[in-house]
């Protein structure tokens, strides 16, 4: 069974840090693309950030620079890292594997809210 845990999340005020940790199971882990992935209310999910097999990386725009995400192959986690963190960084947060052969999962999301 795949499970995707995602933990961290909670309440910070406007900029502070917190970190995000996904831990993955049921999955050859260092073979899968992860991504970090947010829907704040009322809007669309969006892609926060993404760290391929071969560790390369993508942030959307308004997080470069503040945010950085790493996976650990062997503990089978990957982590985002989030600094100077404002209230529009406010959403839920998911963790996402996508793999060949159109495998592709999620967790169930963890808060993050931005408020002083």
């Amino acid at each position: 069974q795949v499970q995707l845990v995602e933990s961290g999340g909670g309440l910070v005020q406007p900029g502070g840090s917190l970190r995000l940790s996904c831990a993955a199971s049921g999955i050859l882990f260092r073979f899968f693309r992860m991504g970090w992935y947010r829907q704040a209310p009322g809007k669309e999910r969006e892609l926060v950030a993404l760290i391929t097999t071969d560790y390369k990386l993508n942030y959307v725009d308004s997080v470069k620079g503040r945010f950085t995400i790493a996976r650990d192959n062997a503990k089978r986690t990957v982590d985002l890292q989030m600094n100077s963190l404002n209230p529009e960084d406010t959403a839920v947060y998911f963790c996402r594997a996508d793999g060949v052969s159109g495998m592709d999962f999620w967790g169930k999301g963890t808060l993050v809210t931005v408020s002083s």
